[in-house]
C-alpha cells in the first residue's frame, strides 16, 4: 500500500511534536531540580557525606551556698571509630584492645560495624588522658580521640543523696543531678567534615566546628561547713550505736532553705555501681516514713495554745501513769506516772496522758485541721526526687483511740522533711515554707546569676506570732529542765523535743526496736537553724533524749558560731540531775591575794598556782568563762606591785 506524502508529513510533524514536548518536559524537570530543588538536594547529599565528631558540653558545676565546689567535670576523652576509614581492622583491634582493656573481638566488632561513626565501648568511654595519648601515638586509621568529660565529686560521700550522680553519657540519674538535668546538661557541639563512601575526606571540603553550650552552674542552699559537721556526727553515731539507718536535716526555719541533709548508710557517687541500689535510690530524709513519736507533740501543743485550750503555767494535770481510752490502755513512759504537774511540765516531761488530754480538748476535727495545715499527709514539694506522702488517718477512721494516739505521735506516719518543715512553721511565727535545695543558677561564662530561687510560702498564719513564741519558750524549757537536757548548750538558747517511737514489724509494734529522734533549734528566741536527727533501731539504750539529743547538740554547738550567732546570757538555767556536772562561771581573781580568793572559788573549782608572791596577776581560764564544776583554774602569782615575773 502506497503512503501519500501528506501522511508522511503528518507523521513526521507528530513525531517532531512529541519530541519537542518530551524535550520540554525534560528541560522543565531539569530546571525544576536545579533551580527549585537544587539547594534542598545538595543539602541532602551533603548530609549523606557528612561525618560528625562530637564535643561534649561541660555539665554545670554544683556548689554550696558559699561557692565551694561539690560537683564538677574533669577531662575524660572518648574513643570513636569511623569504620569506613579503618584500614586493617584486625591489627587495629589488637592494638586498641591492649590499651583499653577490652578483648580483641569486642573491639573488632565495634570498628567493623556498618555505621558512620561508632563508640568503642565500654573500654573506650571516658578514659584517662594517659590512655588517650597512647592511642593518639598509635596513629590508627579511622580511630578518633574525641574530647569528653566526666563528673567528679571531690568530697566523696559528702551530701551524696542530695547531689546524686550521672551516667556514662553525663545524664543525671539521681538527686539534684536528675532533678535539674536539663539545666545542668548543656548542648553538645561537634566537628563535622565531608567524606565519600570509602570514608576518605572530600577534596576541597573544610571542617565545620559547632561549639558546645555549657550547662548552667547551680548554687545550692547547702552550707558545706554545716554539712561537714552533720556528716561527722552521723559517722560517729553509726559507729557507736550500730543503727539500721540514721538521718539528719538542718534547715533555716525562716525561708525553707536546706542547710544540710545526710543519711547513713551512704555511698560515693563516683562508685555507685559498687553499692546496693537501695542505698542510692532512697534519700531517707525525704523518702523514709515512720511514726514520729513525741516530736509530733509540738503540733498538738501549738494547736492547743492557738485555740486557747490550755494555759501552760496555770492549768494542771494529774498523770497516774496510764489512761483508758476506748478500751485501750495508753501508758506514760514513766512507770507510775508524773503525778500532779502543770501543762508546761507535761511538755517538759513528754507525758503521753497529758497530751491525750490536750487532744481531747481540741477534738478530732480541730486537731486534724492543724495537722493538715502544718503540711502533714502530702508531699512538701522539695526539689528532690523520691519524696513520700506520709500516712494520716481518714477522718471516718478517727475514733477516741486514734485521736488520743495521734495527739502524742503514734498511729500516724510522717517523713523527716515533713517533720522539720512543720516544726519550722511552729517556731518561726506561723509561716509554712516549701523546703528547697536549689538557691540560684549562674551563667558559667559571666559568673552572673541567671535566676534565683525565692522562698515560697505554702501557708501563712498556721498559728499566730504569739502562739509561736509560747511554743519556743516551752521547747526551750524542755531542753533546760525536761527530757531534752542532753541538747543543752551553755551560752546558747536551745529549744527542742525528744521522740521515741516503737517500730512496726510485720504489722505489730516491736517491743525491742525503736526510732529515736530529737528536733532542736537555736537561738530559742529568734531561731536561725533547726536540726532534726532520727536514729533507726540503735543498739543499747533506745531513748531520743539519750541517743539523738546529744547528736543535735553537737551539730548546733559547731553550727551556731559558724552562722555568726552570738552567745546569750538570757537562757533558761538548766536543771541538773544526779550524775550530771553543772556548768559554772569562772570568777575574776586578778588583783586579789591568795588568802582572799578561796571565797570566790566556793567549792566549784580546783586551783593550781605558779610564780612567787601573794597577788594574782593572771589567770586561766579568763573571768566569765563557763566551765564544768570542778575544773581547774591556773593562777600566776607575783609580789605586790611587781608583775615582772613571767612564770
Amino acid at each position: 500500500m502506497k503512503v501519500s506524502s501528506v501522511t508522511i508529513r503528518r507523521r513526521l510533524f507528530t513525531a517532531l511534536l512529541i519530541g519537542v514536548l518530551m524535550f520540554t518536559l525534560l528541560a522543565g524537570r531539569l530546571g525544576y531540580v536545579q533551580l527549585w530543588k537544587g539547594e534542598e538536594l545538595a543539602a541532602k547529599a551533603e548530609d549523606s557525606w557528612r561525618r560528625e565528631i562530637p564535643f561534649a558540653a561541660k555539665r554545670g558545676e554544683i556548689m554550696d551556698r558559699n561557692g565551694s565546689l561539690l560537683a564538677y567535670n574533669i577531662s575524660s576523652p572518648t574513643i570513636m571509630a569511623i569504620p569506613a576509614q579503618v584500614k586493617d581492622a584486625k591489627d587495629e583491634a589488637a592494638k586498641l584492645a591492649a590499651v583499653l582493656g577490652m578483648t580483641e573481638d569486642a573491639v573488632y566488632q565495634s570498628i567493623t560495624k556498618k555505621q558512620l561513626i561508632v563508640y568503642i565501648k565500654p573500654g573506650g568511654r571516658k578514659i584517662t588522658a594517659e590512655k588517650a595519648q597512647q592511642i593518639k601515638d598509635l596513629n590508627l586509621a579511622g580511630i578518633v580521640v574525641a574530647e569528653d568529660n566526666k563528673r567528679y565529686y571531690p568530697l566523696g560521700t559528702f551530701a551524696s543523696h542530695v547531689l546524686g550522680f550521672t551516667g556514662v553519657d553525663n545524664q543525671g540519674l539521681t538527686g539534684i543531678e536528675a532533678k535539674y538535668d536539663s539545666l545542668l546538661q548543656g548542648i553538645n557541639g561537634n566537628v563535622s567534615f565531608l567524606s565519600d563512601a570509602k570514608g576518605d575526606r572530600m577534596p576541597g571540603s573544610s571542617d565545620t566546628y559547632s561549639a558546645p553550650k555549657d550547662g548552667l552552674n547551680l548554687e545550692l542552699t547547702l552550707d558545706k561547713q554545716i554539712q561537714t559537721i552533720m556528716e561527722r556526727e552521723l559517722d560517729q553515731a553509726m559507729a557507736k550505736f550500730q543503727a539500721d539507718d540514721i538521718i539528719a536535716i538542718a534547715m533555716d526555719p525562716n525561708n525553707g532553705e536546706i542547710l544540710g541533709m545526710a543519711s547513713r548508710p551512704s555511698y560515693d557517687p563516683a562508685k555507685y555501681k559498687e553499692v546496693d541500689p537501695q542505698i542510692y535510690n532512697r534519700n531517707l530524709p525525704i523518702w523514709m516514713t515512720y511514726e514520729p513519736g513525741s516530736t509530733f507533740k509540738i503540733i498538738t501543743l501549738a494547736a492547743a495554745l492557738e485555740e486557747g485550750k490550755v494555759n501552760l503555767t496555770q492549768d494542771h494535770f494529774f498523770d497516774p501513769g496510764a489512761v483508758e481510752i476506748g478500751g485501750a490502755r495508753l501508758r506514760c513512759w514513766k512507770k507510775g506516772g508524773h503525778g500532779s504537774q502543770t501543762f508546761l511540765e507535761v511538755v517538759q516531761n513528754s507525758c503521753n496522758p497529758g497530751f491525750v488530754a490536750l487532744g481531747n480538748r481540741l477534738g478530732k476535727d480541730k486537731l486534724f485541721e492543724y495537722i493538715r495545715n502544718f503540711g502533714f499527709g502530702k508531699k512538701t514539694g522539695i526539689d528532690l526526687g523520691g519524696e513520700e506522702n506520709g500516712i494520716m488517718f481518714k477522718m471516718s477512721q478517727v475514733g477516741p483511740v486514734e485521736l488520743a494516739t495521734t495527739a502524742f505521735g503514734q498511729g500516724v506516719s510522717v517523713t523527716p522533711i515533713q517533720q522539720i518543715t512543720a516544726v519550722s512553721a511552729a517556731i518561726n511565727g506561723g509561716t509554712l515554707y516549701k523546703p528547697h535545695v536549689a538557691k540560684q543558677w549562674i551563667n558559667p561564662d559571666t559568673g552572673e546569676a541567671v535566676s534565683t530561687v525565692e522562698p515560697e510560702v505554702v501557708r501563712k498564719n498556721v498559728i499566730s506570732e504569739q502562739t509561736s513564741a509560747q511554743v519556743r519558750n516551752a521547747l526551750e524549757s524542755v531542753v533546760a529542765k525536761g527530757t531534752g537536757r542532753n541538747a543543752f548548750i551553755d551560752g546558747y538558747r536551745v529549744g527542742g523535743k525528744t521522740g521515741t517511737a516503737q517500730k512496726v514489724v510485720n504489722g505489730r509494734y516491736s517491743p525491742n526496736e525503736h526510732i529515736v529522734s530529737f528536733i532542736g533549734f537555736a537561738p530559742a528566741d529568734n531561731p536561725k537553724i533547726v536540726v532534726y536527727v532520727a536514729v533507726d533501731n540503735p543498739q543499747g539504750i533506745q531513748f531520743g533524749g539519750v541517743v539523738a539529743a546529744p547528736i543535735v547538740r553537737n551539730i548546733l554547738a559547731d553550727a551556731l558560731p559558724h552562722l555568726g550567732v552570738q552567745p546569750s546570757t538570757k537562757q533558761i538555767n538548766k536543771d541538773y540531775k544526779y550524775g550530771e556536772t553543772p556548768i559554772v562561771t569562772v570568777p575574776n581573781l586578778v588583783g586579789k591575794t591568795v588568802s582572799d580568793i578561796y571565797e570566790d572559788l566556793n567549792m566549784n573549782f580546783n586551783l593550781s598556782s605558779a610564780g612567787s608572791g601573794d597577788t594574782v596577776i593572771r589567770q586561766s581560764p579568763a573571768a566569765g568563762t563557763r566551765v564544768d564544776r570542778g575544773s581547774t583554774i591556773r593562777i600566776y602569782l607575783a609580789k605586790d606591785n611587781d608583775e615582772s615575773e613571767n612564770p
